[in-house]
């Protein structure tokens, strides 16, 4: 099966977002897609199909699927990834094209990256926010929710890469709000407790 323009566009946009929600879930499910024969990968990703790769990210999908649950560890596991998930949601995006489409690759690169660096923030912002709150149960349901997200992103960028691309702008409108709302959030609260520190001070 020959991808078409279309479709290698939707592939590379949702490597490089996915990258950042649940980096080793896309590298596993891709690569087992590729590996069953259930979708014929472009040639600077088979690589992702080798069963030592395989084993390798099934192994930290694993991890990463527990750490995420755990209420603080999933704050720090984010933090550990921040340097990770981005370059990684480029490269990923750039193989796509290959080497033989330069410049297509490059600006597939920087695209990945950009949409990586967007979900992972936002992620990161969203579950450090959740973990304030005592109960895990939010917490637990919205790493359920990318677990979820994930591989639906995946087929629609594989199957109908027309219906993606659209989804995936609103899920950036929706990312990039929840950043500005959150980072609004942080300072109002800093504000509040540099506040009362001046008020403590001020009484001592």
């Amino acid at each position: 099966m020959n991808l078409d323009t279309p479709q290698l566009v939707a592939i590379a946009a949702a490597l490089g977002w996915a990258s950042g929600l649940r980096l080793y879930a896309v590298l596993f499910l891709v690569g087992m897609a590729g590996w069953l024969g259930w979708v014929e990968l472009p040639h600077g990703l088979r690589l992702l199909q080798h069963p030592l790769m395989l084993s390798a990210s099934g192994a930290m999908l694993v991890v990463e699927f527990f750490a995420d649950k755990i209420p603080g560890v999933d704050t720090l596991w984010d933090l550990l990834h921040t340097l990770l998930r981005i370059p990684a949601g480029a490269a990923l995006a750039g193989a796509v094209f290959g080497a033989d489409q330069a410049t297509a690759a490059t600006v597939a690169a920087v695209l990945g990256g950009t949409l990586a660096a967007t979900s992972h923030l936002a992620k990161a912002s969203t579950r450090a926010a959740v973990n304030t709150s005592p109960e895990p149960f939010s917490n637990i349901g919205l790493s359920l929710l990318g677990d979820a997200t994930v591989p639906l992103a995946l087929w629609l960028a594989w199957a109908h890469p027309w219906l993606f691309l659209p989804l995936l702008m609103l899920a950036l409108v929706v990312m990039l709000a929840t950043l500005w709302m959150l980072g609004r959030f942080l300072r109002q609260w800093l504000k509040r407790a540099s506040g009362r520190g001046r008020q403590t001070a001020g009484a001592a």
